[in-house]
């Protein structure tokens, strides 16, 4: 019953999430998997981050998966970069939707979502991953130049970041 109900919820607080726009597209030629993002494909200002990440508790409370806030913008080529890598590396997209809920968190000049990012720590680059729990508590703070090779992503860091913070 308790799962039904948090599935119902999950059901109502995403059919009240809006798309992102048709503006907010990766640049031509990258990738972008639809199935791994809860709330939005792009980087979208316009979205409430905390009902994002209340919907993101939600979906991980039924899934049993932890959240993974991936806080970039739509400026940010490694933020299209990550997308592109985690859509066309099948095994990697898979390890990270098997391990997260992944909640896409807007930080750009015009939109910082400044009051909700003050609730984790300081990050000096973009894309950055903060890792909760099924409940939305701060896990870990992870800057993603260490999962990087080359101008692309590094498959076994990945992976292993991604087989790390799998729940249990």
């Amino acid at each position: 019953m308790k799962l039904q109900l948090l599935a119902l919820l999950s059901v109502s607080l995403l059919s009240m999430a809006s798309p992102a726009p048709a503006s907010a597209r990766p640049p031509a030629g990258m990738v972008v998997r639809a199935d791994l993002y809860l709330n939005s494909m792009s980087y979208d200002p316009t979205r409430d981050p905390k009902a994002d990440l209340a919907a993101g508790v939600v979906s991980a409370q039924a899934s049993g998966k932890r959240i993974l806030l991936d806080v970039g913008g739509e400026w940010c080529i490694w933020c299209h970069i990550l997308d592109d890598y985690l859509a066309r590396n099948n095994d990697v997209g898979d390890a990270f939707a098997a391990s997260f809920v992944i909640v896409k968190i807007t930080w750009e000049p015009k939109k910082r979502n400044e009051e909700f990012l003050s609730a984790y720590p300081d990050t000096d680059g973009y894309p950055h991953f903060y890792v909760l729990d099924s409940y939305g508590k701060f896990l870990a703070s992870q800057n993603t130049s260490p999962l990087e090779r080359g101008e692309s992503y590094n498959k076994d860091r990945m992976l292993a970041f991604a087989a790390r913070w799998k729940a249990s």
